[in-house]
């Protein structure tokens, strides 16, 4: 084949689907391990892993217990499977226990991570303050994923997003409709008032915008009504298809498969993509004619962001793509 479409087609503004498409949460010791367990086997039946497991330290640890959790994450993290995605939210970069969180998990396990995910960012300085951590506990070029969690954080995001440690920003639903005051009611936080709310909609734009504007990747907040699986599945598919969102949040193991469903591209959306992606690799990325239609290589890189969707989802490829796939991990 010519040239990889990774080295062609990506500049820096295209570069938003290096990241599985889920990132799942626990905090719980049976549920971490379980977690990566699940991960295993999907990756497994799919051929690539299709989800990262971020294990909690925020959420997860029980006050007053947060030194001995930090040390449990670090140790299921060095200890999980070679292939292994698993990440670590820690503790916000103002709470006691955030240094040692970093000293503990990546001074540790820093090689096995794939990032660290900081909460309650509000700043480029909160950035810049989490980098220096890790720096120190030995991984200068492990990345870091922010949680935009206020009205002022959602205003910076674009500075956030531009940090060239940063390589996804989460929006943290629950945290931004109190930080109102009561303004917005409770059913903003809800599966349905999420996505109706003005002023949630808006930071959800923004932070996806900003995402965008600098290359990394939008990912969208957790849905806690993890029981009701339609209305879960048509959150991911608003995010996705409405908002701009290429990764969401999972905190239950039903919600993986749903998010992968629902963020996955059709079987006929993947036959043309390959097809036009063949069509321009023999033309040495050339405009060409394809269907009566022009295609150039602004189409190539949507078609071939299609492919690597495909991938990530773990959807069946054509033979005739996949040595691009196998040649370079997603």
């Amino acid at each position: 084949m010519s040239a990889h479409p990774r080295d062609v087609l990506l500049g820096a503004q295209a570069r938003t689907g290096s990241l599985p498409v889920c990132d799942h949460y626990s905090g719980v010791e049976a549920r971490m391990k379980k977690s990566l367990q699940l991960q295993a086997e999907m990756a497994a039946e799919f051929g690539a892993c299709v989800f990262d497991v971020t294990l909690d330290c925020e959420d997860g640890a029980p006050v007053g217990g947060e030194r001995e959790h930090a040390a449990l994450v670090a140790e299921m993290a060095a200890g999980a499977a070679p292939g292994a995605r698993v990440a670590v939210r820690v503790h916000p970069v103002d709470h006691p226990a955030f240094e040692d969180d970093i000293r503990t998990i990546v001074g540790r396990a820093g090689a096995r991570l794939v990032h660290v995910m900081v909460p309650k960012v509000e700043s480029v300085a909160d950035v810049e303050r989490a980098a220096r951590a890790v720096d120190a506990a030995g991984a200068p070029t492990l990345g870091l994923h922010a949680l935009i969690e206020s009205p002022a954080a959602v205003h910076r995001s674009f500075d956030i997003a531009a940090h060239a440690r940063i390589q996804s920003l989460s929006f943290g639903l629950m945290d931004f409709v109190s930080a109102h005051g009561g303004a917005i009611p409770a059913d903003g936080m809800g599966v349905e008032g999420q996505f109706r709310h003005p002023l949630v909609l808006r930071a959800k734009l923004e932070i996806a915008s900003a995402c965008h504007a600098h290359g990394k990747v939008p990912s969208h907040c957790v849905v806690t009504e993890f029981k009701n699986h339609d209305a879960f599945r048509e959150a991911v598919r608003r995010a996705a298809r409405e908002l701009g969102y290429t990764r969401m949040w999972s905190i239950h193991p039903d919600q993986i498969r749903l998010v992968l469903g629902a963020m996955a591209p059709d079987a006929r959306d993947i036959e043309a993509a390959a097809a036009i992606v063949l069509a321009a690799a023999r033309a040495d990325w050339a405009p060409i004619s394809h269907a009566g239609k022009l295609e150039d290589r602004a189409s190539y890189r949507f078609h071939w962001q299609v492919l690597e969707r495909a991938h990530q989802t773990g959807r069946p490829l054509p033979s005739e793509v996949r040595p691009w796939f196998d040649e370079v991990p997603a």
